[in-house]
């Protein structure tokens, strides 16, 4: 029996409830890589998040054959030439935790005044059928800016540092839902829900 009908990319458990969140209402049962400790990592070689997603998607469907979706996401500041982008999740060093990323970006923005803090969250999700082959790709950002200092308990990664625009509150002191209708994973989930769905309606996703 298999462990899953969905394979999401990721350790990451904020991610995996995330999308767990957003896809509450499809006939799916989400797991992570966790399910599988003798899967081999995927190396995030690419030079766009596209190209990244499109990795993940394709490897560990692979390795697992099962449907998986894998989703390269990262922050973009203006301030920084659009860093730490696709290196979000590496920016302070491979296992670094996200208090020391969000504390090497406040620190570089040291002296920044909040007009110059502009930012946005991008993130691209592919999904790939069991034979590896990619079969849906969608995009979402979510601008907004830099705060000063880490606020909210909430959310994971850069979301205590991120205000979306319209919003005097960042991502971490929001409530889940108010997050994820706002939220750039959400934006990218949106259409591949719609393609999900399709899927669910078939036995290709069984």
């Amino acid at each position: 029996m298999k462990p899953c009908t969905l394979l999401v990319a990721t350790y990451n458990q904020g991610k995996l409830n995330e999308l767990r969140g957003l896809l509450a209402d499809l006939p799916l049962t989400l797991c992570d890589l966790s399910s599988f400790p003798s899967v081999q990592p995927v190396a995030e070689t690419g030079e766009t998040f596209l190209e990244n997603a499109k990795l993940k998607a394709v490897g560990y469907s692979t390795q697992t054959k099962l449907l998986t979706l894998a989703d390269d996401s990262g922050l973009e500041v203006d301030a920084l030439d659009g860093a730490p982008g696709v290196r979000s999740a590496r920016y302070s060093g491979e296992g670094a935790s996200d208090t020391e990323r969000t504390n090497k970006l406040l620190s570089e923005l040291s002296g920044v005044p909040p007009r110059a803090r502009g930012a946005r969250f991008v993130s691209v999700i592919a999904m790939a059928d069991r034979n590896g082959q990619v079969i849906h790709v969608s995009r979402g950002t979510c601008a907004g800016r830099i705060a000063d200092a880490a606020r909210g308990s909430n959310g994971f990664g850069y979301d205590p540092i991120f205000i979306p625009e319209g919003l005097d509150k960042t991502f971490a002191e929001l409530q889940p839902e108010v997050k994820n209708g706002l939220s750039h994973r959400s934006r990218a989930i949106a259409e591949a829900y719609q393609f999900l769905r399709s899927l669910t309606l078939s036995s290709d996703a069984g």
